[in-house]
């Protein structure tokens, strides 16, 4: 007679008892669906909150790559603030021009801001500086993050801009935060440690705020398959250049084997900043002698950029 088989019991939820979709490793529970979304929301509300990262009367810019956290951000978001009146809610998306893969994620861009009906605004690095990324990269892929994510945040903001925003928010999460707070360490460059660029900008530019910075990237993950919101897009063709590719691959393993790393490096990182206030490391914000933008030293990272690219 043959053995019966090995009954694998399936988790289930801590809080309900129905099949588990997630498991919270240092929190020690299971999640189903339907607390997983619960769980989310309540957790970037009192982000928002003790941070005071929306008040009324704001309009948010909400960046919307089409990617998986950009999407999660602008579906939290519009939960809780689209049924207010005195909060408004824009999306702003970015065509850096890259052939193969950001066609996919503006159609899914486009598609999630229909089906919430939320105002949308695109811009594009041909309309802002002539040239698709795929240009100005070619001879130069190896730098591809460098120079995408200078000309990227500018874009951002001259969006936001054009939307008449008071705040833009951006879909980084706990691994994101995480991972540059690793990497900044690792390149030794103690002034964007610390720097936290949700400070009061006496309106010399548009505070960014992070709202999904204390949820991880599998929990956004699972946020969306369990709302059947999953779009299966391309992967950016130049992330292989990337140092942050490494540095991901490293802490997520050291945050399944050690659940709370990623956590710890984020409050050390505010450790090491309040260690730091008052005498901060960083140049003040000035004035770009070119362009008028605010930032620190002479002239801006954008218009260096120009220079050295010739553009």
């Amino acid at each position: 007679m043959d053995p019966e088989p090995v009954r694998r019991d399936i988790p289930t939820c801590s809080l309900c008892g129905e099949p588990a979709a997630i498991h919270q490793r240092q929190a020690g529970r299971h999640l189903c669906g339907t607390h997983l979304i619960a769980d989310l929301g309540q957790r970037v509300s009192e982000t928002i909150a003790s941070r005071q990262q929306v008040v009324p009367g704001d309009c948010v810019a909400v960046g919307l790559s089409g990617g998986k956290d950009s999407t999660a951000l602008l579906l939290i978001l519009h939960q809780l603030f689209g049924s207010q009146g005195d909060i408004r809610l824009v999306a702003v998306t970015v065509d850096e021009g890259i052939s193969g893969y950001r066609e996919a994620t503006v159609r899914s861009a486009e598609a999630l801001v229909h089906r919430l009906g939320v105002e949308h605004i695109t811009i594009s690095f041909e309309e802002l500086y002539g040239h698709s990324l795929d240009t100005l990269l070619k001879g130069r892929e190896p730098q591809a993050c460098s120079i995408c994510g200078i000309l990227r945040k500018k874009a951002l903001v001259m969006a936001a801009e054009r939307a008449g925003a008071t705040k833009l928010a951006t879909g980084h999460n706990l691994d994101d935060e995480a991972q540059s707070v690793l990497m900044n360490v690792l390149r030794g460059d103690l002034g964007r440690l610390v720097r936290d660029s949700g400070l009061e900008s006496s309106g010399r530019f548009i505070p960014r705020i992070k709202p999904l910075m204390y949820v991880q990237e599998k929990e956004i993950a699972t946020y969306l398959m369990v709302q059947r919101i999953w779009d299966d897009l391309p992967e950016c063709p130049y992330a292989i250049h990337a140092l942050r590719r490494e540095v991901r691959s490293l802490l997520s393993g050291l945050e399944y084997r050690h659940p709370g790393t990623m956590l710890r490096l984020m409050e050390n990182k505010k450790t090491v900043a309040a260690a730091f206030r008052g005498k901060s490391p960083i140049e003040p914000v000035s004035t770009c002698r070119e362009c008028g933008d605010p930032c620190s030293g002479e002239t801006c990272q954008v218009c260096r950029l120009r220079h050295s690219l010739g553009f």
